[in-house]
């Protein structure tokens, strides 16, 4: 499982004072008002970043980091991802899971076959959609809905899914 998980990009600075741009890569952006730390991708390393302060400016966040009080201390973070750590992570509800968890899941058929390997998650707006790469290199699309998915087992590494009638016919 991911201890990790990415919650935005620096995209650029932000005035004079050390301020930087994030592009939120969360579900709910406002999630950065109840961070205090963070952990910068530097490329070498995961820094640790204690979060000063937080406002936000059209779709993007705008972050100050304790320490970084000039243009010139966050000019080099241009680009780096900003991460949190598992406890810092947002709540789950039941039957919820962060889509980093499931990338790489064995997906089985409820008769017991081997479908393939869970490679993405698409986020449609009404559910999201699961690519599955089959063994033999093709993709199929599974509506992440409760008569198709029936059981995800993250500790067997294992997704229990219902072929609902249409999907792999062609």
């Amino acid at each position: 499982m991911e201890q990790t998980f990415r919650v935005g990009v620096i995209t650029t600075t932000h005035g004079i004072r050390g301020e930087v741009k994030v592009f939120p890569t969360t579900d709910d952006a406002g999630r950065f008002r109840k961070l205090k730390d963070v952990l910068l991708d530097t490329g070498r390393e995961m820094k640790p970043m204690e979060v000063e302060h937080v406002k936000f400016f059209k779709n993007m966040v705008i972050v100050k980091f304790k320490g970084f009080d000039d243009i010139n201390d966050v000019e080099i973070f241009k680009g780096k991802d900003i991460y949190v750590t598992r406890a810092n992570a947002v709540e789950l509800g039941p039957d919820e899971n962060f889509i980093a968890d499931l990338i790489g899941l064995s997906v089985v058929t409820d008769e017991g076959e081997r479908l393939g390997e869970l490679t993405d998650v698409l986020q449609t707006g009404a559910n999201d959609v699961y690519v599955v790469k089959t063994d033999s290199g093709k993709e199929v699309l599974l509506p992440a809905i409760r008569q198709c998915i029936l059981d995800t087992d993250l500790e067997a590494g294992r997704i229990t899914v219902h072929i609902l009638d249409g999907l792999l016919d062609l």
